[in-house]
């Protein structure tokens, strides 16, 4: 159980780079999700999506490109591999490598 909401939160931290990694502008994301575009930037920044929010997001992110489908299933392997299953820890460094933050 802990995983799953781990991964929740991972999921809504990555929410900025999948924007970024997507290619579409704020202003027609916020369009879909029906919100004005500054609202939509203030969520962006402090990644304080709903359930609803983020549902839509990841339905808008991943129509048209497999870059952010690729970044959402290699951190799902992450965070649910052999390894992190053993107990192996990783530095702050070594993870945001493997999750391609920098």
């Amino acid at each position: 159980m802990n995983n799953v909401i781990n991964n929740y939160k991972k999921l809504k931290q990555s929410i900025p780079q999948l924007i970024k990694i997507s290619g579409y502008r704020n202003d027609y994301i916020a369009k879909r999700l029906g919100m004005q575009p500054a609202n939509f930037s203030v969520k962006k920044q402090r990644c304080n999506w709903n359930e609803d929010e983020l549902d839509l997001l990841i339905k808008t992110l991943t129509t048209t490109t497999g870059e952010v489908e690729t970044y959402l299933r290699e951190a799902t392997e992450i965070s649910i591999s052999d390894e992190h299953i053993n107990g192996k820890m990783y530095t702050a460094e070594e993870f945001e490598k493997r999750m391609k933050w920098k």
